[in-house]
C-alpha cells in the first residue's frame, strides 16, 4: 500500500495495491493508523483501483479506519471501487456510511 499526503487540502490518500484478506489487513491497518495519526488529515481516501480481491476482513479494516478518522476530526471516503469490491461494500451496507469519491 502506498500513501500520499496533500498538505494544502489536508487529504491523505491510500492506494491499496494488495489483495485484502486476513493476512494483509494487519499490515495495511498499522500503516493507515500511523499515517492518519501523523498527518491528522481532514479527509482520508482509500483508492481500490488495484484491488483484485477483498474478503470480510476488508470491511472491518475500512470501518475501523472510518471510526479512527472520525475520532480525530476527519472524514473517510473510498474511490475507484472495482466491481468485486463494490459488490462486497453494497452487500455489507458500508456505502450508507462511507461515500464513494473521485480522485
Amino acid at each position: 500500500m502506498e500513501s500520499k499526503f496533500y498538505e494544502e487540502d489536508k487529504l491523505l490518500v491510500f492506494k491499496i495495491t494488495d489483495e485484502i484478506d486476513d493476512c494483509s489487513v494487519q499490515k495495511i491497518r498499522r500503516k493507515a493508523d500511523y499515517d492518519i495519526e501523523k498527518y491528522m488529515p481532514k479527509k482520508v481516501v482509500f483508492d481500490f483501483d488495484s484491488v483484485t480481491f477483498m474478503d470480510s476482513a476488508g470491511i472491518g479494516l475500512i470501518i475501523g479506519r472510518y471510526k479512527f478518522a472520525n475520532m480525530l476530526g476527519g472524514k473517510l471516503e473510498v474511490a475507484n471501487l472495482t466491481q468485486n469490491v463494490k459488490k462486497i461494500f453494497e452487500m455489507s451496507g458500508i456505502l450508507k456510511l462511507i461515500p464513494i469519491t473521485q480522485i
